[in-house]
């Protein structure tokens, strides 16, 4: 049996350096403090701060949640000290990159959409501006960033479309998920489309995996390029496609295990009711998942082909020397 009372002392706030009594919330929910747990408390509304619980029976704080910061931060630390120590300068730029694409969505893509821009058009814009990002940091300018660029960014259009249609025959309208009906009930946010939102959680989510396997494509084909200068268009394509296709089901993996564990607390919930797969797709919840995944994937499948003869015909076009010049160990994978 946890205890119910703890004695805490605040380090920030009015009561500076004081100790107060706390009653956690629950008998059987009660959160696992230990001596020593930095936690967030509020004041109770009941309660009088300052006051002395003893006399009102209301504490004057109330548990909101644990401290995280902290562990989070270090979790981070030792990502950012892995991806360096590993990628060196590589490594470093793409931590660079990450740091851009992250400041486009907090300063651009969240924004916008809050200003009541069309959800999906800047996710688009969006997307494709952490793409040119990330391609131009880590894999310069050069033929593999440009034609990983043009099939991302035709993959891109099509999971847009696609996502529309099917968010429309479907009627995937948003409201299934405990964060969008916080969202109406906002003042700023009332008028958010949520439709909209879905569509832009999708062309976002496949952004990552998109690069990848581009990036991939493009490598494969200027290496091949290298290796045989006179390899015909078609040769190159072949010889290119038969790299992308191993890659590929790797990679539809990749995205489909991402949905299934965002999704695994819902799979639990129809499990115990006894809800068969075929009912749990008419929910929207799951509905939401689903589409998201397999449009993703139809975007992936698609951009492999795309990608692989934009860059055979760039290797066909562009002199030797500019692909001799892109050394090999730019390419990884």
């Amino acid at each position: 049996m946890p205890c119910q009372v703890l004695t805490i002392k605040l380090r920030t706030g009015v009561d500076e350096g004081r100790e107060f009594p706390l009653t956690l919330p629950g008998e059987d929910a009660a959160p696992e403090v230990q001596v020593g747990d930095r936690i967030r408390v509020f004041q109770n509304a009941a309660g009088v701060p300052g006051a002395d619980p003893s006399t009102t029976g209301i504490d004057s704080y109330a548990f909101s949640d644990f401290e995280r910061g902290g562990s989070v931060g270090i979790l981070a630390l030792v990502f950012a000290v892995l991806v360096i120590a590993l990628g060196r300068v590589k490594g470093m730029l793409s931590l660079i990159g990450l740091g851009l694409s992250l400041l486009v969505v907090l300063q651009f893509i969240v924004p916008a959409i809050l200003d009541g821009s069309p959800p999906l058009l800047v996710a688009l814009v969006g997307g494709m501006a952490v793409m040119l990002a990330t391609l131009g940091l880590t894999h310069g300018i050069g033929p593999t960033s440009l034609a990983a660029a043009l099939g991302a960014a035709g993959a891109l259009l099509v999971i847009a479309v696609l996502a529309v249609v099917m968010v429309e025959s479907a009627h995937l309208t948003g409201f299934s998920s405990e964060e969008s009906t916080l969202l109406l009930s906002g003042q700023e946010t009332a008028r958010l489309s949520l439709e909209g939102l879905v569509l832009a959680g999708i062309v976002i989510a496949a952004l990552g995996v998109l690069d990848d396997v581009c990036v991939s494509q493009a490598s494969t084909v200027l290496a091949l390029r290298r290796a045989n200068p006179a390899q015909s268009f078609g040769r190159l394509f072949g010889e290119a496609m038969s790299v992308g296709r191993d890659h590929l089901s790797a990679t539809v993996n990749t995205l489909v295990f991402a949905y299934v564990g965002a999704a695994l607390p819902l799979l639990l919930i129809f499990e115990t009711q006894r809800i068969t797969l075929g009912q749990a797709v008419e929910r929207e919840s799951v509905a939401e998942e689903i589409v998201g995944m397999l449009v993703g994937s139809i975007g992936l499948i698609l951009a492999v082909p795309v990608t692989t003869a934009l860059a055979a015909m760039l290797s066909r076009v562009l002199p030797g020397e500019a692909i001799a010049a892109e050394e090999p160990h730019h390419h990884h994978h």
